[in-house]
């Protein structure tokens, strides 16, 4: 039950980052293109639940780890160019440490879970 609660608490962010783009547009989002966001943002999961919860392997697992960091690594270099432009350095770098150390912190609890 901890693992799924820090599975949502991670997940929530990645919502936060999707409804900022939405919420700075004049024009409120329809039912079906929320849907279709939904789809795009979680179908890769739902899949890769699938694909994972069958197919056990090192080799495979450390190239969706890697395909999972290069990913990583693209969202902070453009929200640095993002920041630089809108000359937010400072929110952004603090927002940047709290999210890492929520990380540290969401990983110590599911250690000393157990899980």
């Amino acid at each position: 039950m901890l693992l799924v609660i820090g599975f949502g608490l991670h997940n929530a962010t990645e919502g936060f980052g999707i409804v900022a783009l939405l919420a700075a547009e004049n024009v409120r989002p329809s039912w079906s293109s929320l849907a279709l966001l939904g789809l795009i943002g979680g179908g890769p999961t739902f899949v890769g639940t699938l694909v994972g919860q069958h197919l056990v392997n090192d080799a495979l697992s450390i190239a969706f780890l890697g395909l999972a960091a290069g990913s990583i690594l693209y969202v902070i270099i453009e929200l640095l160019a993002v920041a630089r432009r809108a000359a937010m350095k400072v929110v952004t770098t603090w927002m940047l440490l709290l999210g890492l150390l929520l990380g540290f912190a969401t990983d110590a609890v599911v250690t000393a879970a157990g899980v």
